[in-house]
């Protein structure tokens, strides 16, 4: 595939050096933004300048923002209105969260623009969303299963947009979307700007890049398999279930004040862990793909406003949640995917802020330890117990000052330590079992921090509303 620009270095320093309007500057310095992220430096003005694009990041890295300023001053350059049962502009996201994250994030940007944003997504009231089309919108942000069904019902039309955004593709191919998507670029104008965002570039993603792009720039921030520099890695080996839930209570006992995610694999596990926790006395909700679109949207309200302090989700959560108060993320399953656990622990060291990431890997999840060690470049630091007989880790001898912490050449109690982390990881003499609390502050999601979820290996499958 032959990209049109090669890739650029992050050598602006504000949002004035991109180009952006002084008007929208100035809102950004509002909400308390100033200098660019990598991503939005070198995208920002290849989109202004019209070329389709191809956005590899990470996790945390302001996506939304990337794409979203430059379409938000080419709309305003236009002088045009959106059509009756129209939308200009058409974003395409996995999850109902992501979606409606983008949508907020994008109102933000839009303050005091006469600009209309709609989001559609599956588990709320269609006839609701065919209402609000009706006099058509500036921007759509929709699933893409939600999208055809109000299509189908004649409540919108494509025949009007002039910027196609596919937000995390490689998870819109996991959830089994690639039919949904090849039908919805039929439906959109051969003369567009097309953004495609993922997390990584299989031939998958690949294909459909040329499919939907022509002649489009890449850039790439963040090196496929990398954590946040500012998350502290540990793990715990432990016997079975049972133990997982006796140790997680045991730091969430110990922290508090603590914001905390735990992933788990599956919506019955999960519902099943978030009642025992509840009935034990933990500030405690659940998001998963059975919870109601109102359902998840309280439980996330809650998490953001510190009503909640531990939210318990499966991976439909994992791009779908930015919220900066997050200190603590815990993989109590670990994922049969390795990509799923840097997406997992992105949710915590966000805005700038220290996070802790902790596993649990039970017997028979040596393999899965040693798939997201291979990843990722590291051994993850051992805060306790003793390695399954099926992971094969080396174990170096014990040294003195670290204890429970993470890499950087310290090590732990009980001869379980590890040397340098590549990835970030760190030590701070604290016990183990005990990794201690990051404070931050309420702010929610801005979309300069905008998470990436799990692939699941799903790209043929078939569609489902997440």
């Amino acid at each position: 595939m032959v990209f049109g620009a090669p890739e650029r270095q992050n050598a602006l320093n504000n949002f004035d050096e991109l180009g952006l309007s002084k008007k929208i500057v100035k809102t950004l310095g509002h909400l308390g933004f100033e200098t660019p992220t990598p991503i939005q430096a070198q995208a920002i003005p290849l989109v202004m300048e019209g070329q389709d694009l191809i956005g590899l990041a990470q996790t945390g890295t302001g996506k939304t923002a990337a794409f979203g300023l430059p379409i938000i001053e080419a709309l305003m350059a236009s002088e045009t209105r959106p059509q009756a049962r129209s939308t200009r502009v058409l974003i395409l996201a996995p999850t109902r969260e992501l979606v409606n994250q983008i949508g907020d994030n994008l109102r933000a940007f839009c303050a005091k623009l006469p600009l209309k944003i709609t989001q559609v997504v599956g588990g709320a009231s269609i006839n609701k969303q065919q209402f609000q089309l009706e006099r058509g919108t500036d921007i759509l942000v929709a699933t893409p299963g939600r999208l055809l069904d109000l299509i189908s019902r004649e409540a919108v039309t494509l025949r009007h947009v002039s910027h196609l955004v596919l937000d995390e593709a490689d998870q819109m191919l996991d959830l089994g979307f690639i039919h949904d998507l090849r039908k919805i670029a039929k439906m959109v104008p051969p003369k567009r700007q097309t953004l495609l965002f993922s997390a990584t570039m299989p031939k998958t993603i690949a294909d459909l890049a040329a499919n939907f792009l022509t002649n489009p720039a890449k850039v790439e921030v963040t090196p496929p398999g990398k954590a946040a520099d500012k998350i502290e890695q540990h793990v715990h080996f432990v016997a079975g279930q049972n133990a997982k839930t006796e140790m997680l209570k045991k730091i969430l006992t110990e922290n508090p004040d603590g914001r905390s995610i735990v992933f788990l694999r599956t919506k019955h596990g999960a519902e099943k862990l978030m009642k025992h926790l509840d009935i034990t006395g933990y500030s405690v909700a659940s998001i998963h793909g059975n919870k109601s679109q109102g359902q998840r949207e309280r439980a996330l309200k809650g998490f953001r406003d510190g009503e909640i302090k531990t939210l318990i989700a499966t991976d439909v959560a994992a791009r779908g949640i930015d919220i900066p108060a997050v200190s603590h993320v815990f993989n109590y399953d670990l994922p049969e995917v390795p990509d799923a656990y840097v997406h997992r622990i992105g949710r915590t060291a966000r805005a700038g802020r220290d996070g802790i990431a902790i596993a649990f890997c039970g017997p028979d999840e040596g393999r899965l330890l040693r798939d997201i060690e291979k990843l990722m470049g590291i051994d993850i630091p051992v805060a306790s117990g003793e390695p399954p007989a099926n992971l094969s880790r080396p174990v170096r001898p014990q040294r003195r000052g670290g204890a429970g912490g993470g890499g950087n050449n310290r090590n732990h109690q009980g001869g379980q330590g590890r040397g340098k982390s590549e990835g970030g990881a760190k030590a701070d003499g604290r016990p183990a079992g005990k990794p201690g609390h990051r404070k931050g502050g309420n702010r929610s999601g801005n979309g300069f921090g905008q998470g990436r979820p799990a692939r699941s290996g799903n790209a043929g499958g078939r569609r489902r509303e997440a």
